[in-house]
């Protein structure tokens, strides 16, 4: 089951955030950066200006696992603060 808004693709999920500007964009990637080193499960992202993309796979395990999708929801919530 994939989380609310976010796309299983090509074997990750992936899922775009916009802000209203660059400041916004940036503390929601670090709050996820702090949360993402806590859990030891690093996620693919891109950055520009107010957006910021994600894409979750485990690649030791070839694919989506329970962990991805953990760190989605928890994307979601640093995203809802």
């Amino acid at each position: 089951m994939t989380a609310d808004h976010w796309t299983e693709q090509d074997g990750a999920l992936t899922r775009s955030f916009r802000f209203k500007d660059f400041s916004s964009a940036f503390a929601f990637l670090m709050r996820v950066a702090l949360h993402a080193e806590k859990v030891d499960h690093h996620p693919e992202f891109t950055s520009a200006w107010n957006r910021v993309d994600f894409r979750l796979t485990s690649h030791d395990a070839g694919g989506v696992t329970a962990r991805d999708h953990a760190l989605a929801r928890a994307i979601d919530e640093l995203a809802a603060q």
